[in-house]
């Protein structure tokens, strides 16, 4: 009993698919939020979640330099396009030590809430 309440406890510090009333929901009401947006600065350009900052996954090695600068005691929300991308670069964080790293199922292409154009 005790071995599957200490891996329930790990598993809320991994990687979660979060939909985007969870999401949106959860960010809102967090203090210690991150929002960060792995698309390409076009992509960025084109429309983007109020206050999020842009990181590039293509940038590869650049992109895993830069995740490592990041505060290990933030709280991750993570988004893409269609929500793969954020998917590998919340894997990714969590690989790196980055604890509490969300992503948005669906991304940006479904995103109904507040966005800048």
């Amino acid at each position: 009993m005790l071995r599957i309440f200490i891996f329930a406890e790990l598993k809320l510090k991994i990687m979660a698919d979060l939909s985007q009333e969870e999401w949106a929901e959860q960010l809102q009401n967090d203090d210690n939020a991150f929002t960060l947006d792995v698309r390409t600065p076009q992509e960025f350009e084109e429309g983007y979640i109020p206050g999020a900052v842009n990181l590039d996954i293509y940038l590869g090695e650049e992109f895993l330099e830069e995740l490592k600068k990041l505060d290990k005691n933030k709280n991750y929300y993570v988004y893409c396009r269609s929500g793969a991308r954020s998917g590998q670069a919340c894997a990714i964080m969590n690989s790196i030590g980055i604890e509490n790293a969300y992503n948005l199922e669906g991304g940006f292409m479904n995103w109904e809430g507040d966005r800048v154009d």
